[in-house]
């Protein structure tokens, strides 16, 4: 069978150059990116006469972007009285009179966090505190964060080739298949 290099060429060309855009973009976009990271919730029994129970669990905020975030807006249904922020920023706590709350921290910087640890008792619980988080730029992205070992770069790039050559020899395969059909 005689490869037709002429189309191999006509169809991973435009899927290299997309993808290679792509990632450009990416690379050299200037604006913020806001990612929350759901920490672990828990709760701890204080031995005592009589025991009391406390819950706790923490939000991380992120500027994972090329530009400061601005006026960053971390919402809550309920915020606790009892909440640090970890390292200490300039922040402002503005309260509505319906119970809901918000953290305003006017800037991050890129690449810069910031942690909420927050302490509370029941019947409060950890899904009905935190709403959503936003700056003037737009929404955070919400992660819920499990550990996991992550895989090497290199070992990423190689498995990312092997699906690029993949879906380029299924592509070449469709066009063979449709021109033999239309002969």
């Amino acid at each position: 069978m005689n490869i037709n290099w002429d189309l191999v060429l006509k169809i991973a060309v435009p899927l290299f150059t997309l993808g290679l855009g792509k990632y450009l973009d990416r690379l050299l976009e200037k604006r913020p990116r806001l990612i929350i990271y759901l920490g672990h919730a828990s709760a701890f029994t204080i031995r005592g006469n009589p025991d009391v129970v406390v819950h706790t669990h923490a939000v991380v905020v992120r500027n994972a972007g090329r530009q400061a975030a601005i006026n960053v807006r971390v919402c809550h249904h309920v915020l606790p009285e009892n909440f640090q922020i970890y390292p200490p920023v300039p922040h402002e706590v503005v309260r509505d009179p319906s119970g809901s709350a918000e953290i305003v921290i006017p800037k991050l910087v890129r690449n810069e966090q910031v942690t909420i640890s927050y302490l509370y008792f029941p019947p409060l619980l950890w899904s009905q505190i935190n709403s959503y988080t936003k700056s003037d730029e737009g929404f955070a992205k919400t992660l819920n964060a499990i550990p996991t070992p992550q895989p090497a770069k290199w070992l990423i790039v190689v498995i990312w080739s092997v699906v690029f050559v993949g879906v380029v020899s299924l592509l070449y395969l469709a066009a063979v298949g449709i021109i033999a059909v239309l002969k």
